[in-house]
């Protein structure tokens, strides 16, 4: 089998191996990694909150 390049997607393809892919990917994951981050800080400010206020 002869390596021609011709199973090699190209950026003029739209193939899922170009940089534009990569970099839509990464930002994708920062941003679920950044939301579910103050997701969890929301509800661990909750929890302090409704046991500060909490009848003892």
């Amino acid at each position: 089998m002869s390596d021609d390049g011709k199973d090699r997607a190209t950026p003029q393809e739209g193939g899922q191996d170009t940089e534009a892919w990569k970099e839509k990917g990464v930002a994708l994951r920062a941003f679920f990694y950044i939301f579910g981050t103050h997701l969890f800080a929301g509800f661990v400010w909750l929890l302090f909150y409704v046991g500060q206020h909490a009848d003892k």
